[in-house]
């Protein structure tokens, strides 16, 4: 199946050398089983994963100077998470380009937040593989430090077991 995704190239702000990249982060496991594709979007997922944990923890890092390591763990949470990983991808629009079978998408897969957030994993891995990793650092950055700057403000809110733990120790 051609599918045309340079609409979410632009929306990324990433034209792909190699499409079938692309492509592939928008495969679901239930696509591959239902076509001729033999590969899932599960490997660039778990790629995506690492490197968005990286580019966060360095942003974080350099960008709260004034936060202490506890701070930047749960600034680091607050984007780092399913949820927010789907809000970004339905910002995207990556749930309309998104490759299911017909059983998962009649039970309204392009809207969950698992299907969501691995593949907005899946596109941040095939955007490092295709751009590098000035590439995937520069995408991160655009997708979420307005979402870290945002999230400072409700740290005290963010971890409520390590707060009672702090509160406990004194």
């Amino acid at each position: 199946m051609v599918v045309d995704l340079s609409p979410l190239e632009q929306r990324l702000g990433h034209t792909f050398t190699d499409p079938e990249l692309l492509r592939r982060a928008m495969c679901h496991r239930s696509w591959v089983a239902e076509s001729t594709d033999t590969d899932s979007n599960e490997r660039l997922e778990f790629l995506g994963d690492a490197v968005l944990g990286w580019v966060i923890a360095d942003i974080v890092y350099r960008g709260f100077s004034d936060q202490a390591e506890g701070a930047l763990t749960d600034l680091r949470k607050s984007v780092v998470n399913a949820i927010a990983l789907a809000e970004v991808a339905a910002e995207l629009h990556i749930g309309d380009h998104l490759l299911l079978g017909r059983g998962e998408d009649a039970a309204g897969g392009r809207l969950k937040v698992s299907i969501l957030s691995d593949a907005m994993e899946a596109v941040l891995g095939a955007v490092y593989l295709d751009g590098g990793k000035d590439a995937a650092y520069d995408l991160i950055g655009r997708l979420f430090t307005a979402r870290l700057e945002a999230a400072v403000s409700t740290l005290d809110r963010l971890d409520y077991k390590s707060a009672l733990q702090e509160l406990s120790a004194t």
